[in-house]
């Protein structure tokens, strides 16, 4: 048995505790573990608790790392376990993390997937094609894909993308204004029947 002969707080980092065994360093916790567990001064450990109390707080550690991703905007559950794996989490704990995650609602494939086509269909529109591949490179599954996909209609989307750029480009030089804008909108993914309509629409309105 080992006694717990100190926990103190780490220096600039409030959520960390050290632990003392036996009066040498033994390591150091999340501040959560330490609570939850009701960790005290005093407290003996068994070889058993002290493997058991490492796992959990490398768990929580990997929690903690996971949440604080997701704290700048949603993410796949496929970008979540690569930031995890790149941090240097085992597959096990990355694992029990993803669970608890989903458990909590903080890693929803769907609703990322609609986050990513919203996001994109308000500031930077984009084509069908493309949002799929998009969602495909996040490891989104294709059923939950072609769930979000349909409901973007290309057509608006185009003309949305391309009015903004059109307002930048020269008034009387037509070859110009297709050959730019329509680069442009391929780029975004869009056929070049949507690409030559959008075309003809914004250059007709710009005449009239």
């Amino acid at each position: 048995m080992s006694k717990i002969t100190a926990l103190r707080i780490g220096k600039g980092q409030k959520k960390r505790v050290n632990m003392f065994l036996d009066d040498r360093f033994a390591c150091s916790l999340e501040a959560e573990v330490v609570i939850k567990e009701s960790l005290q001064v005093g407290q003996e450990l068994s070889a058993s608790q002290i493997e058991a109390l490492t796992k959990l707080n490398h768990f929580h550690r990997c929690l903690n790392a996971a949440t604080h991703y997701l704290g700048y905007r949603p993410r796949s559950e496929f970008e979540v376990k690569e930031r995890l794996l790149r941090r240097g989490f085992d597959d096990n704990t990355i694992e029990a993390v993803i669970v608890n995650l989903k458990e909590q609602g903080l890693v929803d494939d769907m609703a990322f997937a609609q986050f990513w086509k919203e996001n994109r269909d308000s500031f930077s529109p984009r084509s069908q094609w493309l949002t799929k591949l998009e969602l495909r490179q996040k490891r989104i599954a294709d059923d939950i894909t072609g769930q979000v996909i349909k409901t973007i209609d290309d057509d608006d989307s185009a003309y949305r993308a391309a009015l903004s750029k059109a307002r930048n480009l020269p008034r009387a030089d037509y070859p110009g204004f297709q050959r730019r804008l329509g680069a442009y909108l391929k780029r975004r993914g869009f056929s070049y029947e949507i690409i030559n309509n959008t075309i003809k629409r914004l250059w007709s309105e710009r005449r009239d």
